[in-house]
């Protein structure tokens, strides 16, 4: 594997990125590290350079929230006649960022193409609206499909790799590599009896946005904090519905019992997430959830919706966190953790000790192997773990 092509309609830098731009990224950069040429093609926004050279990936930008896709397909087109911002980019593999709606590389590209796949939108396409939802999820899940139907597909998550499947993808082209996560920063402590606070507290590590229902653990503050005394909720990140999130919160008479903390740099996200007592992320969908990990580095188990998929894998229901079904469940599994020490404290340490399992150095270490296979004329399938290299 000598170079890969990344396509994304975000990167991390973007200010609606999230999680799974953070995943490309950080595959880049460990690929990057192994002498691999790196090139993320993503949209521009306010404040963003064209070109950009990033942690050893080298970043190129245009369009915007559509023309992402057309611009980056007339890119690879044209860099393959060295005219053009991809100009000198002749990569082995492409990695094709299917957030919904994919780029549809192999249109383009002479390289194959690895379609990767967080999650399924469907629960999350009326958002934009009753046409563009009812387009994007017919080519999401008919048009994309049918397109890719010989193409290696990549995912981060058991479930993920279920939905595709259910989408008409066959199996054995459906390989699952798991999200990583960095360690947490030398100055900052690990979460601990000392770290946390005096008062019972909640932590939502999210973007904000409607699909993540921030609004849910908002219901279990409103609805436990008559006989928790002092409970509060910790928002942390940003996001377009950041104002009706506080709207909504005065709504229910809870605002003097929520801080939304905004984006904040990795240092103050861990010292926030080592004060927790419980980490709630009550998603709709989600393709594995970082957040969970991270958290659990801290020792905070999670309570989350056994329907958004994705958590299924990355909390062990009953073991690292607790898993529910709907707004009542959630309310009442997090005021029970919040009344029950060592419970809590249980479930938080199986949680700290299942996070040391993942990494973005084995994160990468997979996907490195799936696209050498697939440069390679051959597909993989099932839970690719990405040994260490030592």
């Amino acid at each position: 594997m000598r170079e890969v092509l990344l396509l994304c309609w975000r990167d991390t830098g973007h200010p609606q990125g999230g999680g799974s731009e953070r995943y490309l990224e950080q595959v880049g950069a460990q690929l990057a590290a192994r002498g691999v040429k790196v090139t993320l093609r993503t949209a521009r926004y306010a404040g963003a350079a064209r070109r950009e050279h990033s942690n050893g990936i080298q970043i190129s930008r245009g369009g915007g929230r559509y023309t992402v896709y057309p611009r980056a397909l007339a890119a690879i087109a044209l860099g393959r006649f060295g005219v053009g911002p991809l100009r000198g980019v002749r990569p082995d593999a492409v990695i094709d960022t299917q957030n919904g709606i994919p780029f549809f590389a192999r249109t383009a590209a002479a390289a194959p193409t690895v379609v990767l796949v967080h999650h399924g939108h469907r629960e999350q396409w009326p958002v934009a609206g009753r046409l563009i939802g009812r387009i994007g999820w017919w080519i999401e899940s008919r048009l994309s499909p049918r397109v890719h139907r010989e193409n290696q597909y990549l995912t981060v998550s058991l479930p993920s790799a279920e939905e595709l499947t259910a989408l008409g993808v066959e199996a054995a082209r459906i390989a699952v590599v798991r999200n990583g996560a960095e360690p947490v920063p030398a100055r900052v402590p690990t979460g601990d009896q000392q770290t946390r606070t005096a008062h019972p507290s909640i932590v939502v590590l999210s973007r904000l946005v409607p699909h993540k229902q921030i609004e849910d653990a908002m219901a279990a503050v409103a609805g436990l904090r008559g006989h928790i005394p002092g409970l509060h909720l910790d928002v942390i990140g940003g996001g377009w519905w950041d104002a009706n999130l506080r709207t909504h919160a005065a709504e229910l008479g809870i605002a003097d019992a929520v801080t939304f903390h905004g984006h904040v740099d990795e240092d103050r996200k861990h010292e926030l997430l080592a004060r927790a007592w419980v980490h709630v992320l009550p998603s709709r969908k989600e393709g594995w959830g970082l957040a969970v990990i991270e958290a659990a580095q801290h020792g905070v188990p999670t309570v989350g919706y056994r329907s958004s998929r994705g958590l299924t894998d990355s909390v062990v229901d009953g073991v690292t966190g607790v898993l529910v079904d709907d707004v009542a469940q959630l309310t009442e599994a997090v005021g029970e953790l919040l009344g029950d020490a060592e419970s809590r404290t249980v479930l938080g340490e199986k949680a700290r000790a299942r996070a040391r399992e993942f990494s973005w150095e084995q994160t990468g270490n997979g996907v490195f192997d799936v696209l050498s296979a697939v440069s390679r004329g051959e597909r993989v399938s099932g839970l690719v773990a990405g040994a260490t290299v030592s």
